[in-house]
């Protein structure tokens, strides 16, 4: 399996890729239209005493949670627990985030056996029950708990207490440029190296030939566009927008689009795993980052395919399934007389990334395993 943060799929129907115009096409793409695997769990807000509790409420209704409580505290329809450190084990990393509103230490301790990485953790955000102070104490970039540490504060009309030093020092956040540019970051190890670039004053190098990455006018001045990715110079800091994975020099950020469209074809009951490898594997023939697929693409007849849907998951990509007459009427390189006999169309890989992509020229023509047939096309 990859190792490259997956980040979030492109949104917004009609928008096949974030800041530019789609070409004109017989077919609408799908690339940023499909459905997400999972329905995203509310916030979690846990508190500990009677007027924490009365705190965790009003922050659970305004900032959409659900709030977590002593038995003895919690009312019907409530999250009631015996033990704090085994409900927030339970749900730690099931949630998007948690507001405590309790004791720093007590919250440390409560998590600390639960940390697995950057990339991976929670939110999370501790309120004082006066409400005083909203302290972001894990994943303020990536996470998001440096805005939800804001929110919280301007709710209670409290002080968010944010210790980032881009932060700090009123800079970009590469992690937060990524991921509010909707990109996916192929090596997270990188992140630290620009972060600290621009806290030394230097201009960061961005290779970007679509303008993907959103720089906000103020900070403009601290990067430098480049035309190609060999005139960067490798003993400084820099980015590199693009869903190939050559070689880029050491230490440079990888920002993956979201502009990828694999369709699938798979027999019946094929695993998530199956699926993923040869995702994986028809991605490396083309050098394509598997971060850089915004959609899994299949026919309408495997929209309950459980490998399917796990395997969007595990890529953080969205889920499209084609009806077959619009398949049939797709013209493609390969067709199946198997298909066909199965699915009652020539192509089902094919045809359906060339579909969501929006584009008519496949990336990858059809690319087979045992039980599994993959196809790329590059958003248009």
């Amino acid at each position: 399996m990859t190792q490259e943060h997956p980040g979030h799929p492109v949104k917004g129907p009609g928008n096949t890729v974030p800041g530019r115009e789609s070409a004109e096409r017989a077919e609408p793409s799908l690339l940023a239209g499909g459905s997400s695997p999972d329905a995203t769990p509310p916030l979690a807000v846990w508190a500990l005493t009677p007027q924490g509790v009365r705190l965790a409420r009003g922050l659970a209704r305004e900032l959409q949670g659900e709030v977590f409580a002593p038995r003895r505290f919690a009312a019907p329809g409530e999250q009631g627990f015996a033990s704090l450190t085994e409900a927030v084990a339970a749900a730690f990393h099931a949630r998007p985030g948690h507001l405590f509103v309790a004791a720093c230490g007590i919250v440390v301790r409560a998590v600390a056996p639960l940390l697995q990485g950057k990339a991976k953790d929670p939110a999370v955000v501790v309120l004082d029950q006066a409400g005083r102070f909203a302290v972001s104490l894990l994943s303020g970039h990536l996470g998001g708990a440096n805005d939800l540490a804001r929110r919280a504060a301007a709710f209670t009309g409290g002080q968010a207490v944010i210790t980032t030093a881009t932060d700090v020092e009123g800079l970009p956040s590469l992690d937060l440029l990524a991921r509010d540019s909707g990109l996916a970051i192929g090596n997270l190890e990188a992140v630290r190296a620009v972060n600290a670039g621009l806290l030394e004053g230097k201009s960061v190098q961005l290779f970007d030939p679509s303008g993907l990455l959103t720089v906000p006018p103020a900070h403009a001045g601290r990067f430098e566009w480049v035309a190609a990715q060999h005139l960067m110079d490798p003993g400084r800091p820099c980015v590199a927008v693009t869903w190939s994975t050559s070689p880029l020099p050491p230490g440079c950020l990888a920002l993956r689009p979201r502009v990828v469209a694999a369709g699938v074809g798979c027999r019946r009951g094929t695993s998530a795993a199956e699926i993923l490898e040869a995702i994986e594997a028809a991605c490396a023939l083309r050098r394509v980052s598997p971060a850089s697929v915004a959609v899994l693409a299949s026919i309408e007849a495997k929209r309950d395919e459980a490998g399917l849907i796990e395997a969007a998951r595990a890529l953080g990509a969205e889920l499209a399934f084609l009806p077959a007459a619009r398949l049939a009427g797709v013209a493609v390189p390969n067709p199946s007389a198997q298909a066909f006999k199965h699915m009652g169309v020539e192509s089902v890989c094919e045809a359906a990334a060339l579909l969501t992509s929006g584009s008519d020229k496949l990336l990858l023509p059809k690319f087979k395993t045992r039980a599994v047939t993959v196809a790329l096309a590059l958003a248009v």
